[in-house]
């Protein structure tokens, strides 16, 4: 999975299937677009104006459970 912000354009990128080809985006929420594959897949998640909706757009956090 990749994580990416880009400042210019306030976009934070999310990748959870990288190389894949996005068959279909769709904008669940204002601002929230979800890609998929060609199988559905959810294979990228994009959020504008990200800096407005997240708390810290440029700090990752990743922590693993178990």
């Amino acid at each position: 999975m990749k994580v990416s912000y880009d400042e210019t354009t306030d976009t934070l990128s999310m990748i959870l299937k990288d190389n894949t080809p996005v068959a279909e985006s769709d904008e669940d929420k204002p601002g929230v677009i979800l890609d998929y594959d060609a199988a559905g897949n959810l294979v990228s998640i994009e959020i504008l104006d990200a800096s407005k909706r997240v708390t810290e757009a440029r700090k990752v956090e990743f922590q693993t459970t178990g």
